[in-house]
């Protein structure tokens, strides 16, 4: 049986709930009708579709660090580097005129970093526990 970190767990944890409250919001965004698409304002269109996307890679890793799949270190990361990538977009758009919300700015912030930490626990722990 393999000892799991509390980290690492926590990690797993934070994975699934952000994952899903992701495909919660980004599809009451995409699909919810007028009163949604009003209420997200001027939301920029592919970070908006990035975000409901990731949101199931995001639970696909939080599964992986659970279970501590060596292949969820790589999901991870490759959610981080690709957020950070759509957030450098988002700021080219914003750049150029484009109309964008400020809370969009945080949450690509947020998410971003939020990644980046996971990567990191993931790379640490799974890692650690396979040399073990």
């Amino acid at each position: 049986m393999k000892t799991r970190s509390k980290s690492l767990t926590m990690a797993a944890i934070v994975a699934l709930i952000f994952g899903a409250l992701t495909v919660f919001s980004g599809g009451r965004a995409l699909f919810g009708g007028a009163e949604a698409a009003a209420a997200v304002g001027n939301a920029v269109g592919f970070v908006l579709w990035f975000n409901f996307l990731a949101g199931f890679a995001y639970m696909l890793a939080g599964i992986g660090l659970f279970l501590q799949h060596r292949p969820a270190v790589w999901i991870s990361v490759a959610i981080f580097v690709s957020t950070a990538l759509v957030g450098l977009s988002f700021g080219y758009h914003v750049l150029q005129g484009g109309a964008y919300e400020m809370r969009t700015v945080g949450a690509m912030i947020l998410r971003t970093g939020v990644w980046a930490a996971i990567s990191v626990v993931a790379a640490r722990h799974i890692a650690k526990a396979r040399a073990a």
